[in-house]
């Protein structure tokens, strides 16, 4: 493989890679704890984007529950953000593995 070549391919994956990473920020996931009563927004990126909590789980002699099924809810979001970014950069790199700096 001459030089030139692997140059141009590296710089296709390094558009590809830019584009992905565009792609992954406005992607938003959510996870859901407590049969849907908390709700986390999580983009690709991994930035918690919103939590919301139906009025029925509030319960100022629960506090430490609501705490745990916020935590439970954001754990999920960022979960299924992580999977989803690296299924993207893994399409993109033919799972070559972790690169410095992304994700």
């Amino acid at each position: 493989m001459n030089m030139d070549k692997l140059m141009k391919q590296a710089q296709r994956m390094q558009a590809e890679m830019e584009l992905a990473q565009e792609q992954l920020a406005s992607t938003v996931v959510e996870g859901v704890s407590g049969g849907g009563m908390v709700k986390a927004k999580v983009n690709g990126n991994g930035d918690v984007l919103s939590v919301s909590i139906s009025p029925e789980v509030v319960d100022p002699k629960e506090v430490e529950m609501l705490e745990d099924l916020i935590i439970s809810a954001i754990k999920e979001a960022l979960k299924q953000s992580r999977e989803m970014a690296n299924g993207k950069m893994n399409s993109i790199t033919g799972g070559m593995g972790g690169f410095p700096g992304l994700m």
